[in-house]
């Protein structure tokens, strides 16, 4: 996948610039010591136009994590959605991935950031894994611990995790990889929420050890109008494999079945699964073909 090119346009600090254009200090606490925060938005080219899906809430989020690392927001949300729709259209984008990300001023110190900066990238993203279903492992990597660090928000130095299970389950032929937490509980992917079927009723990991999704949030909102029955429950991945069904869900996964978890095929076709109902329905909703968002 290309994420740019020549022509590409960024966002940094308020100005749109060339990508060559756009320096980035080597001296970043962000760099170094992974103290910095991204988040990702979905952009959709619609019937009516191109829509970006839950913007606010995702730079909402975005602010919310910087608060808690202390890294300094000194942004309007407001303003950062109407650039973000800027850039799309610089960039001639319609079905694409925003992904936005704060960092640190120059400091080689373990000591609070005093400044930092903000770029905005984007690039065209329809499908992260495509239509077809996955073939995951449990892996031998765990969830960082609540206490070890931040896990509810997206810092970028929690992602080394994620980014070492998913490689590991690649190579072994897999599409990806469910982490357990520290209690031995299924947590997420690396970089994904999961939803699983049992005798017509959803179940997904409560928060605490988890990333909160905002597709998460969202699914469970529509479940709520679908009238289908979710439960925020500890399962482990014993219960899992006994499973009718799962999916993942997130903003750059959307939702995806998942056929298999080790040598564990399910039995239930995906097409036959309350997952299968909710990956439409959330089509629909981010194509603006619903009208749930007064509801959600």
């Amino acid at each position: 996948m290309s994420y740019y090119n020549k022509k590409t346009i960024v966002y940094l600090d308020g100005e749109f610039k060339s990508l060559k254009n756009a320096e980035v200090t080597p001296f970043s606490q962000t760099l170094h010591y992974g103290l910095g925060v991204f988040d990702g938005i979905r952009s959709y080219q619609t019937e009516n136009g191109i829509r970006l899906f839950k913007a606010r809430q995702h730079f909402e989020r975005l602010k919310a994590s910087c608060q808690k690392i202390n890294l300094p927001f000194t942004w309007e949300i407001k303003q950062l959605i109407e650039d973000a729709y800027k850039l799309l259209d610089t960039n001639s984008l319609g079905n694409a991935y925003i992904r936005p990300i704060v960092y640190a001023d120059p400091n080689m110190s373990l000591s609070k950031p005093t400044g930092t900066h903000i770029m905005l990238m984007a690039w065209e993203w329809d499908s992260y894994f495509g239509d077809k279903l996955l073939k995951t492992c449990i892996s031998s990597y765990q969830k960082p611990d609540a206490k070890s660090s931040l896990i509810e928000h997206k810092i970028t130095g929690n992602y080394v995790n994620s980014t070492l299970a998913a490689i590991a389950a690649k190579e072994q032929g897999l599409d990806e990889a469910l982490l357990l937490d520290s209690q031995g509980f299924v947590a997420q992917s690396p970089g994904a929420n999961i939803f699983i079927e049992k005798d017509g009723k959803l179940y997904t990991p409560p928060v605490g050890n988890i990333l909160p999704g905002i597709t998460r949030k969202t699914i469970m909102s529509i479940s709520s109008i679908l009238e289908i029955d979710v439960q925020e429950k500890h399962f482990t991945a014993a219960d899992l494999k006994a499973a009718d069904g799962a999916f993942l869900c997130g903003t750059a996964t959307e939702v995806i079945g998942i056929e298999s978890v080790d040598d564990t095929v399910f039995e239930m076709p995906f097409q036959d699964t309350l997952g299968a109902i909710l990956k439409r329905a959330y089509r629909s909703l981010v194509m603006d073909k619903n009208n749930y968002e007064v509801l959600i």
